[in-house]
C-alpha cells in the first residue's frame, strides 16, 4: 500500500460486543497526522447496539460502512458459540471480502468470520476459552489455540482482547512499516512484539479430562512429578496393561500419558517460576524434567515461550 493514501477502517459492533475489543482498533487506527486512517464504527443498522459487560454503543453507521472500508474489524462478543450473526451481517462481510476488503477478528469475533465460510480450510485462532467451541461449530476451520494471531492474508484472527493490539500492530507494520508500528506501540504503552503464544495465559496446559476413568492415577502422578514416571508405572497404578492404559488415557484426555505428564511438569514449573526464586536448572530437577535445556525445550513446545520470558511476564514487580 502507498504510505500516503488514507485507509478506511470499519469496526463492526455486534450484539454483546466486548468493550475492550471494540476500543482497540478504534484507538490504534485513530486519525492523526502520523496515522493515515479514518475509522467508522458501525452495526447491523445505525443506532443503539447492546454490548457486553454493562455497556451499549450508539453507532452512526450501518452495514454500508463495510462497502466503504478497506479493513473491517469484528470485535469479540458474548455467547459466540450459540448463534451466528444475522444473515445481512454475514452477507455484508462476504461481499466486502469479495471486493478485496481485509477482514480481521478480535477474540471471539472469529466466530462471525467463520460463519461466512471464509475461514474454511484456513488457520484461525480465538480466545483460548473458545478454541474447542470454534473447532466444534466450524470443523473446516484449522483452529490454532497456541498463537496470539493468525494472518491468512485477506482474513486475520486474534486471540483474547490484548492480542487484538498485537494484530493491529502487525497490520500497521505491513501498511506503514516498522517505525510507524513502533511509534503506535509507544503511544499505547504496549510491546511492539510479544514473544510466545496464548498458551502461556491458559490457567493449566494439562487438558481437562472428559471422564473420571483414571482420575485416581492422574492425581497420584501429580504428586510425584519430580520422580521418574513411566507408562508402566502409571498402568500398574491403574491396574491395567500399558497398552490399555495408553488407549483409554488418550480417549479420556486427548493426550498420550507421557504428553500429559510433560504438560503437568511444565505447569508445575510455571508455578515455581512465578512463586519462587529458584533457577531454571533447579526447577527442571524439581519437576522431573532433568536439565534446564530440557525444560526450555518443553516450555517452547507447550507454551511458545521460554522460562525466563515467562518469569518476566508473570512475576510481580519485574
Amino acid at each position: 500500500m502507498s504510505a500516503s493514501r488514507l485507509r478506511r477502517v470499519a469496526v463492526l459492533v455486534l450484539d454483546g460486543a466486548k468493550p475492550l475489543d471494540v476500543g482497540i482498533p478504534a484507538q490504534v487506527f485513530t486519525t492523526r497526522a502520523s496515522m493515515p486512517y479514518e475509522v467508522r464504527v458501525c452495526g447491523a443498522a445505525p443506532g443503539l447496539v447492546t454490548g457486553g459487560d454493562g455497556l451499549s454503543y450508539h453507532v452512526a453507521h450501518g452495514l454500508d460502512a463495510l462497502a466503504w472500508a478497506d479493513v473491517v474489524f469484528v470485535p469479540g462478543y458474548r455467547f459466540p458459540d450459540r448463534d451466528d450473526p444475522p444473515g445481512p451481517v454475514v452477507d455484508a462481510l462476504v461481499a466486502a471480502h469479495r471486493r478485496g476488503t481485509r477482514l480481521a477478528a478480535i477474540s471471539t469475533g472469529a466466530f462471525a468470520l467463520a460463519a461466512t465460510g471464509l475461514l474454511d480450510g484456513r488457520r484461525a485462532t480465538t480466545h483460548w476459552h473458545y478454541t474447542r467451541a470454534l473447532a466444534a461449530r466450524h470443523p473446516l476451520v484449522r483452529v490454532d489455540e497456541n498463537v496470539l494471531f493468525v494472518d491468512e492474508g485477506s482474513v486475520l484472527t486474534s486471540a483474547g482482547a490484548a492480542s487484538g493490539i498485537d494484530l493491529c500492530l502487525h497490520m500497521l507494520r505491513g501498511d506503514l512499516g516498522v517505525a510507524a508500528s513502533n511509534h503506535a506501540a509507544r503511544r499505547l504503552v504496549a510491546a511492539p512484539y510479544r514473544s510466545g503464544g496464548q498458551a502461556q495465559y491458559v490457567p493449566r496446559s494439562v487438558p481437562e479430562p472428559l471422564g473420571e476413568r483414571f482420575a485416581a492415577t492422574r492425581e497420584w502422578a501429580l504428586h510425584r512429578l519430580g520422580e521418574p514416571l513411566t507408562l508402566e508405572a502409571l498402568a500398574r497404578h491403574a491396574a491395567v496393561s500399558p497398552r490399555t492404559f495408553s488407549r483409554r488415557f488418550a480417549e479420556d484426555t486427548g493426550y498420550t500419558p507421557m504428553q500429559w505428564i510433560v504438560r503437568a511438569r511444565v505447569d508445575m514449573a510455571r508455578e515455581l517460576l512465578e512463586r519462587s526464586e529458584l533457577g531454571v536448572e533447579q526447577i527442571a530437577a524439581a519437576v522431573g524434567l532433568g536439565t534446564g535445556a530440557n525444560l526450555r525445550l518443553h516450555f517452547q513446545r507447550v507454551l511458545g515461550t521460554t522460562p525466563s520470558e515467562y518469569r518476566r511476564t508473570f512475576t510481580r514487580g519485574e
